[in-house]
Order: structure tokens, then C-alpha cells, then sequence
């Protein structure tokens, strides 16, 4: 009896559990949107994401934290550079507003040159400069006369605000947290290079005379890596270099940052006025604009008017069309053009600060229909850890910029997905190479991606996606990559 009863009570007990088990057909098949927010809960533990792609009629396709505010990193840049091409006239013709001047003022012990600046970013002292060449300045000024007592670059035009409000002050003696001013010359940055010696010696240091170095590193025995520090207090110019090179190391390459652009500017101009034959008597000062003075006598919609007297310039440079420099800012993510771009919107009915030039794009973007919850900027860069912007409120921005009569020409000025730019090497071999055009965004804990790409359908999607928070030693980009190839496989 119990070998047929044990059979018949295995056969009863698994009964109900093969009544409970759905139909195959009848398994539900995640949608993109569980898809999506399972693969952001895979990334890196306290991660924080959020992501809006809409498509071309502005329908919702994913939507992750849409309305949440993000610290946007350099996507700063896509609204600095669509409110210059809004506000400022003449974008794709030479930025005569811009260029710098130099004039000739009675002083105490002779005639003073004053370079006075006027919001260009561009302006080069390179041997092989070609246009908005400083060397055009020195030769007008050689060629009046051949002796000088002061060399004055002034910068009065805006408040003297070099650093944005929420910059990281670790920044600060970098290339990508150089001082701006409305003078600058080479991009505010001076290269240095350091090359191994013998073992034991100090390496050998090329760098520009401006700073005075105090050379303490040592090349080591070959092999290994380079361990070089730099140090410099702020408004100094004592460089300090220690650490170690590896003999058969290739050389060490940096860019620093310049703390006063108008000293630097100046000085670079009394080096070549001496180098044609110009006498300079004096000394290189500068003429700043005391920051406390930003809005005293300016009332709405008025601009202060800073000359240098009455005296006429001795000659004038004309940059090349703001429009090419867009590209340059949006491109490889220049943060001391965007942040000079900035000040220059807030010339625009205001007095060049960091204040108006946040509030004229206030102004601007909610006229556009950007939901005013959804953006505040401290900055035109994105430098500024206060900055703050939604997905939502980036995706409506793209979507402006799209019927604008510029717009074309603004979104040639984004990054192409493994071609150029900030995205040459990424989303290759893939299907979004040489399709995803947006603006990267990268700073302490945060990364950013906002534009446009072409599904496998052909369907135009614009989209804008953030990560914050995101944890020492981790990456958001896989993750942020992965579910963007998703989508465009899936429509």
C-alpha cells in the first residue's frame, strides 16, 4: 500500500504550486521606462539621477526626476551661449564691442599707456598670433613713441569679480578656475612644463618669467610616475614645484591660472614695448573697479559708462565674430570664455556683474517659457556649485533654442558623439556615434548630458539628463551611457 499512496501525495503537495505559475504568455514585458529606472538603480549606491527625453512634438518618452534640481557642471554653458546669441547683436560678424584699446594719458612722470579692456576673452600674445594679436597694440604704441612711464592695463569696464560666487577653492590656481576680467590675454593661463634632470638634480622648468619659481622637486632613478605638486598663494607670484619625476619620464605638463588678468596683460605689454625699443620709466599697475560699486547709480536699465577720459585709443583690436568663440566655449568647454561671455549679457541693460548678468538671463528664460523653479546660476561657466537646473527646465531650453533663427547655428556649436569636442571618445562603435550631439557637464561628484540624438527609427528626441552626488572613485557615465542607447534602440 504505501508504494502507491507516497507517489500519489508527491503528485497532490506540487498540485497548487503549478496552478499559481502564470502562462508563459502572460508574463509582462517591462516597459522602457522600468527598464530605465531598474538599470539608475544598478549605478553606484546614492547616485542621484534625473532625466527627461521627450520627442519632437515634446511628448514624454522617459522621465526620471524631471522636475528635481540638479547641479548642472558646464551644461551652465548651453544657457550662456544661447542667451549671447539672443541678446548680443551682430553674433556672426567681427565683435567690434569687444576689442581691446590702447591709448596714451598725461601722467605725473609722462605719458602713461593704458590698455583698457572691453570683454573679450580671445585677445593672444602667442609669437604666432595672426588676428587679436597684442602685438598689434605694442607696435601702435612703438611706432608714436619710444618712451613710456607707466604700463596700465584697465579692466573698470565691470566690477572686479574675479572668481564666481560657489567655485571650489581648490580651483582657483588651475587653468579651469582662472580669474576673469574685462582684460584678459591667453585665455588667463600660462603654461608650464617640467623635464626630468639627472638622478638626484631638479628637474628642468620652462615657465613664463610673470611667476618666480621655487624649484624643490627631485628626478628620481627611472621607472615609476611623476609626483609633481604646485603651489601658489592666491594674488602670488611665488611658484613653488615639489615632488618627484622618474628620469625617463616624458615631461610634466600643466596650465595655470592668472590672478589679475589686467597685471598680466599689462605686463606682458611692457615686455614688448622693450622688446622694440621703448623706454618704460615707471611700473606695470592696474585699474580695477571696486566690486561694492556693482549697482550704486545704475538703476534699471542703465549702463555706467567707464572710459578712460577724453583721450582717444591709439589703436583698437576687433575679435573675430563671438559666434566662433560659442564654439570654442561649447566644443571643449571653455570655462574663462563662457564666464567673460557671461559678464558680456550682463552688459545688456546692466553693469557687466556677476548679478546682472544671472538676472538678464532670468529675465530672458522665462519669456522663453523655461519654468523659472527649475534654473539659478551663479555663474556663466558652471564652476559654481550653486548653480541649479532641472531636467525639465534644460529640455525646454534645447527645444527654445530649436525655433530660434540662430538656433542651427547654436546647436553646430555642441560636441558630436565620438567626433569631437568633449564627446570625441565616447559612444564609439555605437549607434549614437556621430548622432548624439549634446553638451557635457563635469564637475566635483557630477556629471551632465543634455542635446539631441536620432533613434533607431529616425525619430528626433531631445533630452537632458543629470547625475549628482555621485559616490569618491565612482562613474555615472556607464550607466548614464547605457540607458541613452537604450532608448534610441528602443524607438
Amino acid at each position: 500500500m504505501l508504494k502507491h499512496l507516497i507517489p500519489f501525495a508527491l503528485v497532490v503537495l506540487s498540485a497548487p504550486a503549478l496552478a499559481d505559475a502564470p502562462p508563459a504568455s502572460t508574463v509582462k514585458t517591462p516597459t522602457l521606462q522600468q527598464e530605465v529606472e531598474a538599470t539608475l538603480a544598478a549605478a553606484p549606491q546614492g547616485t542621484r539621477f534625473g532625466l527627461l527625453v521627450v520627442d519632437d512634438q515634446g511628448r514624454v518618452v522617459v522621465s526620471v526626476n524631471p522636475d528635481q534640481r540638479f547641479i548642472p557642471a558646464s551644461n551652465t554653458k548651453m544657457f550662456t551661449t544661447a542667451a549671447a546669441y539672443a541678446l548680443l547683436h551682430g553674433m556672426d560678424q567681427p565683435d567690434e564691442q569687444g576689442g581691446t584699446q590702447v591709448f596714451l594719458s598725461p601722467g605725473k612722470g609722462g605719458a602713461d599707456v593704458v590698455l583698457f579692456g572691453r570683454g573679450d576673452a580671445r585677445m593672444s600674445s602667442a609669437p604666432d598670433c595672426k588676428i587679436n594679436c597684442l602685438a598689434a597694440l605694442a607696435d601702435a604704441v612703438a611706432a608714436k613713441t619710444r618712451r613710456v612711464h607707466d604700463v596700465i592695463g584697465d579692466d573698470r569696464l565691470w566690477p572686479d569679480q574675479r572668481w564666481v560666487p560657489g567655485m571650489s577653492w581648490n580651483n582657483i590656481p588651475s587653468d579651469s578656475g582662472t580669474a576673469v576680467g574685462a582684460l584678459n590675454l591667453d585665455d588667463n593661463e600660462l603654461p608650464i612644463v617640467v623635464t626630468p634632470g639627472a638622478v638626484g638634480q631638479p628637474p628642468v622648468v620652462t615657465l613664463s618669467p610673470y611667476y618666480t619659481l621655487r624649484n624643490q622637486a627631485l628626478t628620481e632613478a627611472p621607472g615609476g610616475k611623476a609626483r609633481l605638486y604646485l603651489e601658489r598663494s592666491v594674488n602670488g607670484f611665488e611658484l613653488v614645484l615639489y615632488g618627484t619625476i622618474p628620469a625617463d619620464a616624458q615631461p610634466w605638463k600643466d596650465r595655470l591660472g592668472i590672478d589679475d588678468p589686467a597685471h598680466y596683460a599689462a605686463w606682458s605689454l611692457k615686455q614688448m614695448l622693450e622688446a622694440r625699443g621703448v623706454r618704460v620709466t615707471g611700473k606695470v599697475a592696474v585699474r580695477h573697479r571696486r566690486a561694492d560699486l556693482i549697482d550704486k547709480a545704475v538703476g534699471e536699465g542703465a549702463v555706467t559708462n567707464w572710459t578712460v577720459g577724453t583721450a582717444q585709443p591709439l589703436a583698437r583690436l576687433v575679435p573675430p565674430p563671438l559666434a566662433d568663440d560659442v564654439v570654442i566655449i561649447n566644443k571643449v568647454s571653455q570655462n574663462q570664455h563662457a564666464q567673460v561671455l557671461f559678464r558680456r549679457v550682463g552688459q545688456v541693460g546692466g553693469t557687466g556683474s556677476e548679478e546682472w548678468g544671472a538676472r538678464i538671463e532670468s529675465q530672458l528664460f522665462v519669456k522663453a517659457g523655461v519654468p523659472r523653479a527649475g534654473f539659478d546660476f551663479s555663474d556663466g561657466s558652471g564652476m559654481s556649485t550653486y548653480n541649479r537646473v532641472s531636467p525639465r527646465a534644460a529640455v525646454a531650453l534645447l527645444r527654445w533654442i530649436a525655433v530660434q533663427p540662430w538656433g542651427t547655428a547654436w546647436y553646430g556649436s555642441l560636441p558630436v558623439a565620438g567626433r569631437d569636442g568633449t564627446l570625441k571618445r565616447r559612444f564609439i562603435g555605437t549607434p549614437l556615434e556621430g548622432n548624439l550631439t549634446a553638451k557635457t557637464g563635469t564637475l566635483n561628484a557630477t556629471n551632465a548630458l543634455s542635446g539631441t540624438f536620432q533613434t533607431a527609427s529616425g525619430k528626433r528626441f531631445t533630452f537632458a539628463f543629470f547625475a549628482n552626488d555621485v559616490p569618491d572613485g565612482a562613474s555615472a557615465l556607464p550607466t548614464m551611457e547605457a540607458v541613452l542607447l537604450r532608448i534610441a534602440a528602443a524607438n
